[in-house]
């Protein structure tokens, strides 16, 4: 078969072009950028809180998490504040009348009157006579979004210490979860510490629409209810007759009040003889005290509470501490219909946070009962890795268990609650086995803090064996320690950085760039995992020339191909 010379001389000069490529730019270095400090992953100051134990008579099942709740908290949420010991109550931040239990009047053996008491604490909010935050709640490393929330009644500080200006462990988003038992008698105690107004509604819980005193008792200003001022207080009277999970929120400015936190769960638990239900469950995750009704069908039981924040709206509080300008900007000059929702978090956490309080613990052949609630303003579609969940309960309702739906991946409206059913039997239909498997919210932007990929409400589900000493999962993948620095947050970390020999995924030192002098030659370092690539001296000029040759051939080469073809060809046919 005779070849075309005019295609081969044309293809010889498309493979010399690369070097006429180089005459443009010489590639700059590539460099390591310090990821800054790296904060610990687990704080391990209590280790001892981790074990299954009896507090006060409480029995408290084992969190084998890295964050787990404090003991004596869980001993005062269960058997309330008047009835443990002063030594006990000492150990936890509650008020001596922060939840009041009494009056057996049915006789079954537990308390029939239950009076919580409730605050409203401002989170990364700004003060007139502190240069900074007080007090700072993180949901990601040094992201500090400001938030109002609800809070169990505290003594003391709403700092953590006098040296540090982190909240106390009452005061922490979200809005704890709050559970009472079904046909009790409950007094909610609204004690406006803030400098807004506010009201509690009920939202989907049994209650009348007034009070024995005939005052309004829906907590909706427009219709039902008075503003709690600042400085006044309410009691919402309820008697639930129905199980089930339910929600709380703030009815003022809700658009407003709702977002910047003032939401929370509520459950009522099936009734049951002798049964001391946990009140709180203060920052939501593990139940570590199940109701009678929970154990027997579950071994466990675990509350996941979703939010999202828009920046714009939670940085307000942080750019005045006049409340006449918070409330003009919040309530007359932000529009929600222009929002966006920036942080994204399960548990008042974003990932990696998620991974210290947030994670399922598993073992196999066990039921889990999961109570999710979405109090964003989107859809979430949350999917458990390796595991299909039945969902149970629609809103507080038993869905009819012929119709009961299985599946890996379940919708969240907007106030939605769904009760999930975990059975980590591995059959290869419930569960695929053990391991670490993560649970996230399957829209994109919901694993992002502020935009920043991995974040948001990513957390995990993980069997015992494969937790560490700490409580983290163990990892066989990439390691997650970058990601505990404010620097990751901020954007200024290479993702890729450092996970290849020759650091090609790393930062690219364009605008730093200098070129050594032609006079002093620079050797190239090309040794496998250096930090920096050297680049020999700058023969961009030669490089320039070179190239132009190069193009000036193979445009007379294009020109004289006819002629090229004939001397070809006269000199093939005289052979």
């Amino acid at each position: 078969m005779q070849k075309n010379p005019l295609g081969i001389l044309l293809g010889a000069a498309v493979m010399l072009m690369p070097f006429a490529a180089s005459a443009a730019v010489s590639l700059p270095k590539t460099v390591e950028v310090d990821r800054g400090e790296v904060e610990p992953v687990c704080n391990e100051n209590n280790p001892e809180w981790r074990l299954a134990q009896t507090v006060d008579g409480v029995n408290i099942q084992e969190s084998l998490r890295c964050s787990p709740d404090n003991p004596s908290a869980i001993a005062a949420q269960v058997k309330g504040t008047n009835n443990i010991s002063m030594e006990t109550l000492m150990d936890t931040y509650y008020a001596a009348d922060g939840i009041i239990k009494k009056n057996d009047m049915d006789g079954d053996g537990d308390p029939d009157l239950i009076i919580i008491k409730l605050e409203v604490a401002e989170l990364n909010g700004h003060s007139p006579d502190f240069n900074g935050l007080v007090p700072t709640f993180d949901i990601a490393p040094g992201v500090q979004p400001g938030m109002w929330v609800f809070a169990p009644k505290s003594r003391g500080m709403a700092t953590n210490s006098f040296v540090g200006t982190d909240a106390n462990p009452l005061l922490r988003a979200p809005s704890p979860v709050i559970r009472v038992e079904q046909g009790d008698t409950i007094w909610i105690q609204l004690e406006n510490t803030h400098y807004f107004p506010h009201t509690i509604h009920l939202h989907g819980v049994d209650h009348p629409w007034v009070d024995s005193s005939g005052e309004g008792n829906d907590g909706v200003p427009q219709t039902s209810d008075k503003f709690v001022l600042p400085g006044q207080s309410k009691t919402y009277e309820i008697r639930p007759r129905v199980a089930g999970s339910f929600v709380y929120h703030c009815h003022v400015q809700t658009h407003v009040h709702l977002a910047m936190g003032l939401v929370g769960m509520f459950v009522v638990e099936e009734n049951r003889p002798n049964n001391w239900v946990q009140t709180f469950n203060v920052g939501a995750g593990q139940v570590r005290h199940p109701s009678k009704a929970i154990l027997e069908d579950y071994d466990s039981e675990y509350d996941l509470h979703y939010h999202a924040m828009d920046k714009e709206l939670h940085s307000i509080i942080q750019e005045s501490n006049d409340p006449r300008l918070i409330a003009k900007k919040m309530n007359r000059e932000y529009d929600m219909t222009d929002s966006t929702e920036d942080y994204h978090t399960l548990n008042g956490r974003s990932f990696p946070y998620t991974l210290r309080e947030s994670i399922i613990v598993a073992e196999p052949d066990k039921n889990i009962k999961l109570r999710m609630f979405n109090s964003s303003g989107e859809t979430l579609a949350m999917h458990t890795h390796g595991h299909k969940g039945t969902i149970t309960h629609y809103d507080g309702v038993e869905h009819n268990p012929v119709a009961q739906i299985t599946r890996d991946v379940y919708d969240l409206a907007p106030a939605q609650r769904n009760d999930l059913k975990i059975n980590t039997t591995d059959d290869g239909f419930h569960s695929y086995g053990e391991g670490a498997w993560i649970f996230h919210d399957h829209r994109e932007k919901g694993i992002t803090t502020n935009g920043m990929n991995p974040g948001g409400n990513v957390s995990a589900l993980v069997y015992k064996k494969y937790l560490n000493e700490v409580g983290l999962p163990k990892t066989i993948g990439e390691s997650i320690m970058p990601l505990f620095t404010k620097k990751f947050q901020d954007r200024k970390l290479p993702v890729w950085q450092n996970i290849d020999d020759w650091n090609s995924l790393g930062e690219i030192d364009a605008d730093g760039y200098v070129a050594p002098p032609a006079s002093k030659m620079a050797a190239a370092d090309v040794t496998p995992g250096s930090a920096d690539i050297q680049v020999p001296e700058d023969n961009s000029f030669r490089n320039l020339i070179f190239g132009l040759f190069l193009g000036l051939c193979a445009y007379l080469l294009v020109v004289n191909r006819t002629k090229l073809s004939a001397m070809i060809s006269s000199v093939k046919g005289g052979s």
